[in-house]
């Protein structure tokens, strides 16, 4: 286990490449599989120090960084290997997600995706973030949100198939949706997104976003540690949850909120017919 820690998450200084081969993508378990069998103390001392020893892509050392009052399970999480891209949204190699989280990273960009998913009564389902959540926890959000992972199946990106992988595998973990009820094939890849936000003095993102639709009714039996509550909403009910975020009675994530309040409403008007609506090209910078 020590042994495929350090391959994965040792990188060339300035390559922006992981410097291993102990094994082919495709013939590995899912690496954060992998690192539910460690003990979180253990990982957390072996990622800080990881953090420190080692360079990233610009050949910058990594700050060490106390993860000691975090959540364990999201802790563990934190050693999944997330896709570094340029401003084109081209691979340029692959970083743990700790330390593309890290403000001190924050020009670490990588791929992400944004879930709405609605049900036959074309309402939107919300979720809140749990409480043990690294970053933005507490704050209301679309369906699901995420990262594909550095694998063969969510690197491929011929029709964004790679990312629309990686939104069924998570809308399983967080909201426990059986995944033959929200097949790749069903999810709608409008357009991506360019932001970037700081969660506190420590953690942030910095994301290209893929905005992914689907309408279907599912079964939902969401983890406690990565979902504090769901409410599906009607247009009314999530302007007026809007207005509430704006008057501080509430907090939504930063994506969130740009999507909401530029696009959502007329995709949302539009869900029977969304290929008007659909732009593989621009990369829309917020």
């Amino acid at each position: 286990m020590a042994r495929a820690l350090r391959a994965v998450l040792r990188t060339v200084a300035g390559k922006g490449q992981t410097a291993f081969k102990p094994f082919k993508i495709c013939e590995a378990r899912p690496f954060h599989q992998q690192a539910l069998q460690v003990s979180p103390v253990l990982l957390s001392t072996f990622l800080s120090r990881c953090s420190a020893a080692f360079c990233n892509q610009t050949g910058v050392r990594m700050p060490e960084i106390s993860m000691d009052n975090l959540d364990e399970k999201q802790v563990r999480l934190l050693a999944e290997m997330c896709i570094v891209i340029d401003e084109n949204d081209q691979k340029t190699g692959a970083e743990s997600k700790k330390n593309c989280h890290l403000n001190s990273n924050i020009r670490l960009l990588h791929r992400a995706f944004s879930v709405f998913l609605f049900n036959s009564e074309e309402k939107l389902l919300l979720q809140q973030r749990s409480d043990a959540k690294i970053t933005f926890p507490g704050c209301f959000t679309n369906t699901c949100c995420s990262h594909p992972l550095y694998t063969a199946s969510e690197l491929e990106e011929q029709d964004a198939i790679g990312v629309r992988r990686a939104a069924q595998r998570r809308l399983e973990a967080e909201l426990g949706i059986p995944t033959h009820q929200v097949p790749p094939k069903d999810m709608t890849y409008l357009t991506r997104i360019h932001y970037k936000a700081e969660s506190d003095g420590v953690w942030g993102e910095h994301e290209i976003d893929y905005i992914l639709f689907l309408k279907r009714d599912v079964e939902l039996q969401p983890d406690p540690n990565e979902v504090k509550s769901l409410r599906y909403v009607s247009k009314q009910e999530l302007k007026e949850l809007l207005e509430q975020a704006e008057r501080g009675h509430v907090q939504i994530t930063p994506w969130f909120s740009l999507i909401a309040n530029t696009f959502l409403f007329t995709w949302w008007d539009n869900l029977h017919n969304l290929k008007p609506f659909t732009d593989h090209q621009r990369i829309h910078r917020m």
